[in-house]
């Protein structure tokens, strides 16, 4: 009996008419079987809400600077809950995800590890992988950006998904990293008992929003005192001029170093012929100097005129455009090690220079395939090279005991400093805070009230990891309160949503001098503010209502 039979009229009937509209309106991208057997990691979201169980016994704390968090789980559950506690906060994600080559204990998917002989391998790397990136896209702020490594095995598939995603007009660039070879000849072709020379980083936007916030390096030192350079180097031809109040001005780039291209006055013809009688060349400079300076961002000091050139003396900004060239930093050649001795694939300088090239210094990345955690430790040291406020989050399992044995002791390492084995030499900390999660659950149940003692019990944490405060202060019967680092913002949290112990509660906020932002059970939404009218330094969410919006609206929305 054929699958059919069973169907109405009016079902075969939609059937029928969808398959016409995609036979009519073929659409380019894209297309992959279809999960055979759903992963299992995903079904659990079908009867449990995924939630943050803190560890204080892992939790390291070295300042008073804002907390990063590492949580130990599966990054699929993480993302779910990431999708409540840091939508649209994320700056920069790097993920250096499974690249399914075949190899034995590399990937596992629904319990099992996945080889070669698997006819539906890239299928189920594809559904794997499409279900996260849909998770982390929603993570980014809208000037947000996306780095995934990836090599040969899944390139092509992972540019084609990423297009479909994020859209191909917010692809940004592919870079490339260069593996450690001693033999020139297998960079160029294929051998079954080596890795390729190559690896790739897509790069995406969220939307075009996004730049380069700092893709900048130090000027180098020989160009610090300024020098002499001529106005029409390389660049006097129509194509490269336009319009400044009336005079032609170059687009020209001029080669500094063959690194540094910047924008000059030019058509030194038209000037020669239309100006040189009218100003003198001190005048002229006076004139336009600042117009110039404006446009370069080069500071310029004064004119001088070298036989038929016009020269003009260049006092360079501090810093230089970055060389995106990620060709000399080797994958696999234990480049990550740097002093801190830590066994990892990725370059730590590489990552470090993707992350500087895109954000600030006070700004949030996110990897939610941490591994060692590489990512964590890039960002720690960019801080202490630059007074930066950077944090992150990283999101690791515990296979192998990679979170619990690699990827946190070398972040309490990094962190803390730490004793050489063997010479017994400190090696000094970076500093940083950090705050150890676990993934765990809140079975889904008709019953409301058991719903509600469950998510009083374990909602706390996701709400101290929401809000990045963790401190206890103070402890009712029915609230908690917490406090930032700082002591310059609170976190508060009324339980008892049949009203008792309110009272008790105000008079507690009323101690605190800083902005209070109150989670209250159960409050129909939007009428909080109306519990505390004559203050205007508290916020007033309700939970689990707000919670449950947003997990439902992710599966609403097939993830």
């Amino acid at each position: 009996m054929s699958k059919y039979d069973r169907l109405s009229k009016e079902e075969l009937i939609r059937i029928i008419e969808t398959l016409e509209k995609e036979i009519k309106h073929p659409q380019y991208g894209l297309v992959w079987e279809n999960e055979r057997e759903p992963e299992k990691i995903v079904s659990v979201c079908i009867n449990h809400l995924p939630v943050l169980k803190r560890i204080k016994s892992k939790e390291i704390k070295t300042d008073d600077s804002e907390d990063n968090i590492l949580i130990e789980g599966d990054n699929y559950h993480a993302l779910t809950v990431l999708n409540y506690t840091h939508k649209e906060k994320i700056d920069v994600i790097y993920i250096d995800p499974p690249y399914n080559t075949g190899k034995a204990n590399e990937w596992k998917y629904n319990d099992k590890y996945i080889n070669k002989e698997d006819g539906y391998r890239h299928s189920k790397w594809l559904n794997f992988m499409e279900k996260r990136l849909k998770l982390a896209k929603e993570l980014l702020k809208d000037d947000g950006v996306i780095f995934v490594s990836i090599d040969d095995h899944e390139f092509a598939q992972l540019k084609l998904l990423m297009d479909q995603i994020f859209g191909e007009n917010n692809f940004v660039n592919t870079l490339i990293f260069k593996r450690a070879t001693k033999n020139l000849n297998n960079q160029f072709k294929r051998v079954k008992s080596l890795n390729q020379a190559f690896e790739y980083v897509l790069v995406y936007r969220k939307t075009d929003a996004f730049y380069y916030k700092n893709a900048y390096k130090e000027t180098s030192s020989k160009r610090k005192e300024g020098y002499w350079t001529s106005f029409y180097n390389n660049a006097d031809r129509p194509t490269m001029r336009y319009e400044i109040e009336g005079i032609n001005i170059d687009k020209g780039q001029w080669k500094w170093e063959k690194q540094r291209a910047f924008r000059a006055l030019n058509n030194y013809k038209t000037y020669l012929k239309n100006y040189r009688n009218q100003y003198s060349l001190k005048e002229y400079w006076e004139r336009y100097k600042d117009e110039y300076e404006l446009k370069t961002g080069f500071k310029l000091e004064f004119l001088r005129k070298n036989n038929n050139s016009i020269q003009y003396w260049v006092l360079p900004k501090d810093k230089t455009l970055m060389d995106t060239n990620l060709m000399d930093y080797y994958i696999n050649d234990n480049a990550g090690k740097s002093k801190y001795k830590f066994d990892t694939v990725k370059n730590l300088n590489a990552i470090k220079k993707l992350i500087s090239i895109v954000s600030t210094k006070d700004e949030l990345i996110l990897d939610f395939f941490a591994g060692s955690g590489t990512t964590g430790h890039a960002v720690l040291e960019l801080n202490k090279e630059d007074g930066g406020n950077r944090k992150f989050i990283l999101v690791t399992n515990n296979e192998g005991n990679i979170a619990t044995e690699i990827c946190y002791p070398r972040l309490k390492n990094v962190m803390k400093g730490y004793r050489k084995n063997g010479s017994g030499e400190w090696v000094e900390g970076l500093g940083g805070n950090l705050r150890y999660f676990k993934t765990d659950f809140i079975k889904k149940t008709k019953n409301k009230n058991r719903v509600m003692t469950s998510f009083i019990r374990k909602a706390t944490d996701t709400l101290c990891a929401k809000e990045n405060i963790y401190n206890l202060e103070k402890e009712g019967p029915d609230y908690k309160i917490f406090s930032s680092n700082k002591k310059d913002k609170f976190l508060c949290i009324y339980y008892n949503f049949t009203g008792d112990g309110f009272e008790a509660f105000l008079e507690e906020l009323k101690k605190l001098n800083g902005k209070k932002i109150i989670y209250m059970f159960d409050i129909p939404k939007g009428t909080g503010k109306s519990l505390f009218p004559e203050r205007d330094d508290v916020e007033v969410k309700p939970v689990p209502r707000e919670l449950s919006e947003a997990y439902n609206r992710l599966l609403k929305n097939g993830y």
